[in-house]
């Protein structure tokens, strides 16, 4: 999938979720959206959280 029709299905539920929920189910959607977001690139790769998890395990 390109970014162009990611965006587009992202614009999509978040306007469905303001046109029939109202702002603060827009909110909510946008949230988990973010947080899928940001999960999918942890697992494909992108983002190494490795310096961040090393840091807590020392502190223990």
């Amino acid at each position: 999938m390109n970014r162009t029709f990611v965006g587009t299905v992202v614009g999509l539920a978040l306007g469905f979720a303001l046109a029939f929920g109202g702002l603060g189910q827009l909110l909510i959607v946008a949230l988990f959206g973010g947080l899928g977001f940001a999960v999918a690139r942890v697992l494909a790769g992108d983002v190494d959280l490795s310096g961040y998890l090393q840091g807590l395990r020392s502190h223990r």
